[in-house]
């Protein structure tokens, strides 16, 4: 698995990522957005539009290749996602994965674990989805997807992780996780590589979600990378705050452990977010923003454009090609 990378429309080498923002997502929709049958969202026609705008906009800045680590749960469109890779020549790699107790699929597998243990099944879909397809769709994931809340680990979230961890052993499969509030991020390490992940096959997602250098640190010194992708969410954490921990990871020569991104959701299911709201708060949440506000910032808070460069490109290559991260 180490030697290529799964996308939507086919196998690559990690030599052809190119420049990569490493959580982006196409389409999410949360459990129940189908029940809101007043707002059902945007047509499949106005999704495409908007998606061909957005990598437009990407492309714009040399960006080659994106991962959508949207799980399954999350109203996971891969079919969507090979049409629009089709048409743009955007790159993108899918996941197989469960999300979050509070808000994924815990119900079905909650009921289900009525009757037997959930952690094998879970492992053999993700298995399944890694190494044959998803559904009868005959597209792959390219990588696994899990999450916890914020201040703890549950015990359904456990059994996700510990089910991902079964997956990736077998397959070689690289996994990327959500994390809330910079919180449980060195439990999902610790349970991963408990579970016989190796920490360099590991993100941390979302670890720009606190200021805490010495979580940081940790986590990278145990060998894994860290997201820092959710630039442009500024009701979650102020950028000026994103911007100054990475300059300190960058100082203390974590550089190759972090991989950026915004988490951006070009299209929902359903209106989850007020439309009024998600407009004014996509003048800032946009695929420009890395690029033309976070880039001038930490070139002048003294990262080089190799620094740069090394996030967008070697980071993520090195990741896919299972390479372990060195502090320099």
């Amino acid at each position: 698995m180490a030697n290529e990378i799964q996308t939507v429309t086919g196998p690559i080498t990690p030599d052809a990522l190119g420049k990569t923002l490493m959580h982006e997502h196409l389409l999410v929709g949360f459990p129940g957005w189908d029940s809101d049958t007043m707002n059902p969202g945007p047509t499949r026609d106005e999704m495409r539009a908007t998606v061909a705008d957005r990598v437009a906009e990407m492309r714009g800045h040399g960006v080659v290749s994106m991962l959508d680590p949207c799980p399954a749960d999350l109203a996971r469109d891969v079919e969507f996602m090979a049409e629009m890779a089709s048409r743009t020549g955007l790159q993108i790699i899918c996941a197989t994965g469960l999300y979050n107790e509070s808000e994924g699929g815990h119900p079905y597998w909650h009921f289900r674990s009525n009757f037997v243990s959930v952690v094998e099944p879970m492992a053999e879909l993700f298995e399944k989805e890694l190494t044959e397809g998803i559904g009868d769709t005959g597209i792959r994931a390219g990588i696994i997807k899990v999450a916890t809340g914020a201040g703890e680990v549950t015990e359904y979230e456990t059994q996700i992780l510990t089910a991902a961890a079964k997956a990736s052993v077998a397959t070689g499969a690289p996994i990327t996780t959500h994390t809330d509030e910079g919180t449980m991020g060195v439990e999902q390490q610790r349970i991963l590589t408990d579970n016989g992940v190796p920490a360099h096959r590991i993100i941390i997602g979302h670890s720009c979600g606190t200021a805490d250098h010495d979580y940081h640190m940790k986590i990278a010194q145990s060998g894994s990378y860290l997201g820092f992708d959710r630039f442009g969410i500024e009701m979650v954490q102020p950028d000026e705050k994103r911007v100054a921990s990475l300059l300190k990871l960058i100082e203390a020569g974590a550089v190759g452990h972090v991989v950026v991104s915004h988490d951006l959701v070009f299209c929902w299911r359903g209106v989850p977010v007020p439309p009024a709201l998600y407009e004014e708060i996509t003048k800032v949440w946009n695929p420009s923003h890395f690029f033309e506000r976070i880039v001038p910032k930490l070139l002048s808070g003294g990262a080089s454009e190799a620094q740069i460069d090394r996030m967008l490109i070697d980071n993520p290559r090195a990741f896919f090609a299972g390479k372990k991260p060195a502090l320099t």
